[in-house]
Order: structure tokens, then sequence, then C-alpha cells
């Protein structure tokens, strides 16, 4: 079964930083033979869930979405199950949850649509003041 976890969420002042932390379980050495992508997306109140950033496991290929160019970095750890997201410079309007989520079957960075994604995390919580 995979399992996804996230942690690092918390509040910050704007202009501040944060780091998320993804770890992905479940997945074996064949699965990662395969490709697996890892990716992010946040939700604010009221508004849709938005695809922020992914990663391919496979080549270290990453794919980021207009909003957070520039300002967010997307990694991997040393265990490639392991994935972290940089947070600069961050806005009010970057307040949200933060999810994490996995696929698998693509050795290459993939659309930051929900669809996909088959795998999910239960999210964190970034808050950020003005």
């Amino acid at each position: 079964e995979v399992q996804i976890v996230e942690s690092g969420g918390g509040s910050v002042q704007a202009g501040g930083s944060l780091r998320l932390s993804c770890v992905v379980s479940g997945f074996t050495e064949r699965d990662y033979g395969f490709g697996i992508v890892i990716g992010w997306f946040r939700q604010a109140p009221g508004k849709e869930r938005e695809g922020i950033s992914c990663i391919s496991t496979y080549d270290k290929s990453t794919n980021y979405a207009d909003s957070v160019k520039g300002r967010f970095t997307i990694s991997s750890g040393n265990a490639k199950n392991t994935v972290y997201l940089q947070m600069n410079s961050l806005e009010p309007e970057d307040t949200a949850v933060y999810y994490c989520a996995a696929t698998y079957g693509t050795q290459q960075v993939v659309e930051l649509s929900e669809l996909e994604f088959d795998y999910w995390g239960q999210g964190t919580q970034v808050t950020v003041s003005s």
C-alpha cells in the first residue's frame, strides 16, 4: 500500500521561507525502475486544487507552475522516496493546504494536473501572514 506523509507546514510572515517534506512509502524498486513522479499541489479556501511542482525520481527533471517559479524549489533527498519543497519569498497568496502526490509508470515529469496523480497525502497547512 502506497502511503504519503507531508510535514513542515506552519505559519510564517510574508517574505519568509518554509521547507515541506514528503515521504512516500510502498513503492518497490521495480516501480522506481519504471519511474515515479512526485508532485506538490495546494488548495486555498474556496479555490480549486492547484498543481505547483513535480519531480521525476528517475532523472530528477522538474516542472513548476508559473505562480511559484523562481520562488519554490522541488528536490529529492538522498533517499529517493523523499521529496522537498523549499518555499522562499512567501506571500499571503501562498496560504493553503499543501498536498504531496505520486504517480508511477512514467520516467518524465507530467502535467501538473490532479488527474495525473494516483496517490495523495493528507496535506499540511501553510499560513503566510502579511
